[in-house]
């Protein structure tokens, strides 16, 4: 997803350092299921949510907790960069979800029943809002010239839209939530990458 190529404007940014929390996030994250998952031998990638590596009483709940918290942190401060930039709309979308994701962290499975259910309430609006922020970034990235990344963006936001849908009903949840939210990852990724390097070409001009 190239952002910044063939564009009439410039995705640049005031806080181009900032924006590399949208990459150090996802990296983290996702670096947490693989490993994490991968030393849990009774833990099922395609058919177990990733959450169950960070409940109470799970081998790796301290590094998937970390992952979380890692993730939540990185995305608020990439948040930043996004508010100074022509993606600016998508700014408080990307903050809650780091924000949620943190509340995750904070609220582990197999605590209790109560927290189990505030703990899906978290990430269902974690899951909502990178699907709702590749969607609320189409416009603006048309509106800059951006015609391919808009695409995309639409793209992965309903594929990841139909991912949420598919881990309720599909025993293969799993598998569907870590796609829809690597799909997110992208994104994350893509803009980070884009805003970094054109913030830091627009400070060197």
């Amino acid at each position: 997803m190239a952002f910044g190529r063939g564009a009439r404007t410039s995705l640049t940014t005031s806080r181009p350092w900032s924006a590399l929390g949208l990459v150090a996030g996802p990296a983290a994250f996702i670096g947490g299921w693989v490993v994490g998952g991968g030393r849990m031998p009774d833990y099922s990638p395609v058919n177990d949510a990733i959450s169950r590596i960070a409940a109470v009483g799970a081998p790796e709940r301290t590094l998937m907790t970390a992952a979380f918290v890692t993730y939540g942190a990185s995305v608020v401060v990439g948040s930043t960069a996004l508010r100074t930039s022509p993606l600016r709309r998508c700014w408080s979308i990307a903050a809650v979800n780091g924000a949620a994701t943190i509340a995750v962290a904070a609220l582990p499975l197999e605590h209790s029943a109560s927290m189990d259910t505030w703990h899906g309430v978290a990430a269902g609006v974690g899951y909502v809002s990178i699907t709702v922020l590749q969607l609320a970034s189409a416009k603006p990235l048309r509106e800059t010239g951006h015609d391919r990344a808009a695409a995309l963006a639409i793209a992965g936001g309903v594929t990841s839209g139909l991912c949420l849908v598919a881990t309720t009903v599909s025993d293969a949840n799993g598998f569907f939530q870590r796609l829809g939210l690597t799909v997110g990852a992208v994104w994350l990724v893509a803009a980070g990458v884009a805003l970094f390097r054109a913030g830091r070409a627009a400070r060197r001009a």
